[in-house]
Order: C-alpha cells, then sequence, then structure tokens
C-alpha cells in the first residue's frame, strides 16, 4: 500500500518534530506517494522557517540531504481535476493536488494540516491520524 504525503509529514520529519517517530513508523511500513509539487514546497517550507531564523543554512543543506534519502514516488496530477477539486471544496491549488493523488492512485493520505484533513474528507478520501 502507498499512502499520499503531504509537505507538512516530510518537513516534521526532517526537522524531528514530536510526531516524527509516529510519521515515520506509519511510512516505513508503506510506499510514500505524493504529487511533484510536494517537491517545490518543501523548498518553500524550507525557505519560511529560514525567514522566521528557526533553521540555518547548515541545518537546511543536512536536511536537504536526508531528504534525498526518502523514497518518495512523485506523480504528475491532472491540473484540470486538481482545479475543480479546489473550486468545489474552496481551497488552494496546493491542497486539491494532494486531494487529486490521493483519489487517483486510490490511497490514503498522511497529513498534519487539519484543514486539509477536513477536506480530503468531504470527497471521501481516507486520511491516516496521527496520534
Amino acid at each position: 500500500m502507498e499512502v499520499v504525503t503531504d509537505t507538512s509529514v516530510i518537513i516534521a520529519v526532517l526537522t524531528s518534530a514530536a510526531e516524527k517517530d509516529r510519521l515515520v513508523d506509519i511510512t516505513r511500513v508503506s510506499g510514500i506517494l505524493a504529487p511533484e509539487s510536494v517537491h517545490w514546497e518543501i523548498g518553500n517550507a524550507f525557505s519560511s522557517l529560514l525567514k522566521r531564523r528557526l533553521i540555518t543554512p547548515l541545518q537546511i543543506v543536512e536536511a536537504l540531504e536526508a531528504y534525498e534519502d526518502i523514497p518518495i514516488r512523485f506523480v504528475d496530477i491532472d491540473l484540470g481535476t486538481s482545479l475543480q477539486i479546489a473550486a468545489e471544496l474552496s481551497i488552494y491549488a496546493y491542497d486539491a493536488y494532494l486531494i487529486a493523488c490521493a483519489r487517483e492512485h486510490r490511497a490514503p493520505l498522511l497529513t498534519l494540516d487539519r484543514g486539509l484533513a477536513r477536506s480530503a474528507k468531504r470527497l471521501g478520501v481516507q486520511v491516516l491520524e496521527v496520534t
């Protein structure tokens, strides 16, 4: 089984957030799947952490080396389908890409973003809860 992961999950693992061990356990037994947009969102998340002085450039280099070791299968997602989801749920396209990915691949979504989880559930996407 594969799980669709979003940026919040990857950043939590790379920055050793409190949820890290549970997230690693979930993804260790599954393949990791993500829309290609997640790759660029990782860069945006790190630049935001850097701007707020929550991470150093050296820590980013180390985190990116660890990121390269994560076996993520990046997939292309249909833009039209994603924008239909975005319009239906009144959400940003980046969240719609994740929901479209989960629907298309019939995979559960793993996220720490409660808003994204609620939106995905509205469309019948299984969301894995991290407790």
